[in-house]
C-alpha cells in the first residue's frame, strides 16, 4: 500500500519528468484561470516556467523563453519574497498582461514545433493508402471527415459558400 511519502515521491518524479511542452501548457492554463493577473502570472512562473529546461526548447524559441523568464525575475526581492514576487509586484497590469501573452505565445509556438516534429518523424508507410493520395493520416491537407449521421447536408452547403 502506498504511503504519503510514496505519493510525494511520485508527484516529484512526475514534475521532474514533465517536458517543456507540458510545463508551458500548465503555465498557459494557470494564466487562463480567474484571479488577478499578477497572481496568475507569478503562479505560472514559479510553478511551471521555472521548471522548463531551456535546452529542451528549439533554438528558435530560447530567446523568447529567456525574455519571459528575465521579465519575471528582474527586480531585487525584499526580505521574505522571491524575485518573481518582487518583479510582479512592481509591474503594471498592462506589463503583466504583455508578459502573460508572451508566455502563451511561447507555448503555442512550442506546440506547433512539436506537431511538426511529430509529423516529420512519422514513418513513410503509416498506412498503405494514407499518403498515396497526399492526405495525412490525421485528416490534414484538405481531407475532410464525414459528418456524423443526422447532420443535415445544408450545413455542408453553407460551409462551401464561406
Amino acid at each position: 500500500m502506498p504511503t504519503n511519502l510514496d505519493a510525494e515521491e511520485t508527484s516529484h518524479t512526475e514534475i521532474v519528468m514533465s517536458t517543456a511542452l507540458e510545463q508551458l501548457e500548465a503555465a498557459a492554463l494557470s494564466l487562463a484561470r480567474s484571479g488577478p493577473i499578477k497572481d496568475r502570472l507569478a503562479d505560472a512562473c514559479r510553478n511551471h516556467l521555472a521548471l522548463v529546461n531551456p535546452e529542451e526548447l528549439p533554438a528558435a524559441l530560447r530567446a523568447d523563453f529567456h525574455a519571459c523568464h528575465d521579465a519575471l525575475t528582474r527586480e531585487r526581492p525584499l526580505p521574505g519574497e522571491d524575485a518573481v514576487r518582487a518583479t510582479v509586484r512592481k509591474m503594471s497590469n498592462q506589463d503583466a498582461d504583455e508578459v502573460a501573452a508572451a508566455m502563451v505565445r511561447l507555448f503555442a509556438a512550442l506546440a506547433r514545433a512539436a506537431q511538426v516534429e511529430t509529423l516529420l518523424a512519422m514513418p513513410e508507410a503509416v498506412s498503405d493508402g494514407a499518403r498515396s493520395n497526399g492526405a495525412m493520416p490525421n485528416g490534414a491537407n484538405g481531407a475532410r471527415a464525414k459528418p456524423p449521421k443526422g447532420v443535415p447536408d445544408v450545413i455542408s452547403l453553407y460551409a462551401a459558400e464561406a
